[in-house]
């Protein structure tokens, strides 16, 4: 009926339920579809952002350096143009600096025309870069590029273009042993100072500490006067003549420079330029300590001398203080202007002119940089697209091959359950699918072996009652039809088919049991060696009857073994069910033989039942425990028995937690072997007699 629902199904073109096709989002490879395009996704998206960190942090490390070594070049060609007057002599520096930082570096006019370059000669020079890197001139100094080591005023002239202001060797002499006894005498006091030279060779006291004693240091500094020496007064007092010069194109009065380049404010005699006679200064350029203490006293007398002024003229005197300091700060910055280009005018000729400087790389013609340029985006997403592409067609390839196996195995299980018969799944390699396969295949193949000993059992069951029903019947209806009569000899063969039916169903009942766990035991220490002995003198009539030696044979001088915990009576019938099997199978003449040992352990006693009857065959062996498996195929209980004899066995030593074996030579005869758990003195007391077990898988 079910097969024929099957193809009813078939022919209409329905499947159960169980066997429609799982949609994409829910399948296996579905799944692994989704898990491997996000992975491959997220390993694009990391790799990528690691890439441009790691890409970004090598370009700024790059830059920066880049950065250090171009102002480290342009602060040595700036001194070298700072101290002489062109760039004839420049090509040594600039091959050193060439040669240290392993770059290009060349030197050009403003209009380009070519002063030295480093890579002259060695291999055709690469056009020069539209910008050039800096433009070196001493007296405007680029304040990125110049190093923080050099100090800069305010007019970008570098300190060290000095001119006319540079002391020859006598002056420089005298100035350096009388600042020295100035240091000397600081240090007299405890006070830390060191003597520096000024790029114009002017040697002044320099304080390790800003927290000194004003008083010591006047004291001190005192000692010898800072007067500017004869160069020095020459170079200023020409210097004063170009900013006067400046000043009176723009209709102010001329000025008087201190040798630090600061200024006292002048008067003008029509009154566009008042104020008081404090010292303005610029930017310092080589200034001494004793020049500083000198403009701070001329500061506090001036400070103290506008308190006294406008204490004694009172509001008239504020307001024309606030008018005059109007007015003085443009004289002011007149003056600093004017100031500075007198002195880069008097530079002029002492120094280098502008030169352009460029520096290259090794074959480089800028610094390098990270372009993210439209071409560049659309070959990262052309890239990360196709990386995702493959992982697709390689998760689709290895999905489809881990899928359809178990598309397989699906198969065969609806079949099995359908009632079909299914052929082997197909085993493919030695892995995780492979095994399951072939432990499917396994299953499927004990399984039909079940359904095969279940029909056999229902055939082999209803052929076992139905015999001594059979005679049974016969008997009485012979006895019914006065063809027979009610002799105890009729009784008699009545009573031996009801007994064959009642152990029969015996059997069936204590097989159930034992299979459903619900066998009782009645556990209580048990003595083998005396077990054996009723054993053996139960079955000696039959034995006798069939020629079969039956004995129970003992080791000679062998201390008896030990007790074992089990139910008697079913310890007995598993003895009985062996040593019944053995009469059975063994001819006339052979023998039998019961045998109780201990195993080498010593933690079990072994009852072996050994024959010389006919044996097993090797490939019948496996089976020998199954239910109402026989080897030889006839139906007649005189020769094959039931078939649950050694099936009961089995269980029955199972649940005395033993086991038993079977070995066999065909033509030989077989050696049965229960194994029991044996009792020693550490045991705790065995249950009373009496008291039921219920043992349970």
């Amino acid at each position: 009926m079910r097969r024929r629902d099957e193809r009813t199904r078939q022919r209409n073109g329905t499947q159960p339920a169980g066997r429609t096709r799982l949609p994409l989002r829910r399948s296996l490879l579905g799944r692994l579809l989704t898990v491997s395009a996000l992975v491959a996704f997220c390993s694009v998206a990391a790799t990528a952002w690691l890439a441009v960190q790691t890409t970004s942090v090598a370009i700024r490390q790059e830059q920066g350096r880049n950065l250090s070594t171009d102002a480290r070049i342009y602060d040595t060609l700036l001194g070298y143009a700072a101290g002489h007057p062109d760039w004839t002599d420049v090509d040594g520096t600039v091959r050193d600096l060439a040669r240290e930082s392993g770059r290009r570096i060349v030197l050009t006019t403003e209009d380009r025309q070519p002063l030295f370059d480093s890579a002259a000669g060695a291999s055709p020079a690469a056009e020069l870069p539209t910008q050039a890197s800096a433009v070196v001139d001493p007296l405007s100094v680029d304040t990125v590029l110049v190093p923080d080591a050099v100090p800069v005023g305010t007019d970008r002239v570098d300190p060290r273009a000095v001119g006319p202001f540079l002391l020859p060797a006598k002056e420089r002499t005298v100035l350096r042993r009388s600042t020295t006894r100035s240091a000397e005498c600081l240090a007299g006091m405890g006070i830390a100072a060191d003597v520096v030279d000024s790029p114009s060779g002017r040697p002044w006291v320099r304080f390790v500490s800003d927290g000194t004693d004003r008083d010591s240091e006047l004291k001190c500094l005192s000692v010898d006067g800072a007067e500017t020496t004869a160069t020095e007064d020459k170079a200023l007092r020409a210097l004063e003549q170009l900013a006067d010069a400046c000043l009176k194109r723009q209709g102010r009065t001329g000025v008087k420079l201190n040798l630090d380049l600061s200024w006292d404010r002048g008067y003008g005699q029509e009154g566009t330029d008042v104020g008081s006679s404090a010292p303005v200064p610029v930017p310092e350029t080589g200034s001494t300590k004793e020049e500083v203490i000198e403009r701070r006293m001329a500061e506090d007398k001036a400070a103290a001398a506008a308190a006294a002024g406008v204490a004694a003229e009172g509001r008239k005197a504020a307001t024309d203080d606030s008018a005059a300091q109007a007015r003085s700060s443009g004289y002011d910055r007149a003056v600093a202007a004017c100031v500075g280009s007198a002195r880069r005018e008097q530079l002029t000729a002492y120094v280098a002119a502008p030169a352009l400087l460029f520096i290259d790389g090794p074959g480089a013609v800028s610094v390098p940089g990270f372009d993210l340029s439209p071409a560049n985006t659309a070959r990262i997403a052309g890239v990360t697209a196709l990386v995702l592409a493959l992982t697709v067609g390689a998760s689709v390839i290895a999905g489809t091959r881990l899928v359809r196996p178990l598309h397989a195995l699906t198969g065969a299980a609806q079949r099995m359950r359908d009632g079909l018969d299914s052929a082997p799944v197909p085993v493919g390699a030695d892995n995780e699918i492979g095994r399951l396969a072939l432990a499917f295949n396994d299953m499927a193949a004990h399984r039909t072996r079940l359904e095969e000993q279940r029909k056999v059992m229902v055939s082999d069951v209803a052929h076992e009652l139905r015999t001594p029903l059979s005679n049974i019947r016969g008997w009485l209806e012979a006895a019914h039809d006065g063809l027979a009569e009610p002799d105890p000899a009729f009784v008699s063969s009545l009573l031996d088919e009801a007994v064959q039916l009642q152990h029969l169903i015996n059997d069936l009942q204590d097989l159930g049991a034992a299979e459903a766990g619900a066998l009782r035991l009645h556990l209580e220490p048990v003595t083998v060696g005396d077990l054996l002995g009723q054993v053996a003198a139960a079955h000696q009539g039959p034995a006798e009857t069939a020629g079969v030696t039956l004995e129970v044979a003992t080791a000679p001088g062998a201390p008896p073994p030990p007790p074992v915990e089990a139910d008697p009576v079913r310890l007995r019938q598993a003895v009985s069910n062996l040593l019944s099997n053995a009469v059975r199978h063994t001819p006339p003449g052979g023998r039998v033989t019961l045998r109780s040992y201990v195993t080498k352990g010593g933690a079990e006693v072994a009852v072996e039942v050994s024959d010389t009857g006919s044996g097993i065959p090797a490939g019948d062996v496996p089976h020998v425990f199954d239910r109402f498996w026989r080897a030889e195929k006839s139906r007649n209980r005189s020769t094959g028995g039931s078939g649950l004899g050694l099936a009961i066995v089995l269980k029955l030593a199972e649940a005395h937690g033993g086991t038993v074996t079977v070995t066999s030579a065909e033509g030989q005869g077989s050696v049965f072997t229960v194994r029991l758990p044996a009792m020693t003195d550490g045991d705790a007391e065995p249950p009373r007699h009496g008291e039921e077990t219920t043992v349970r898988p």
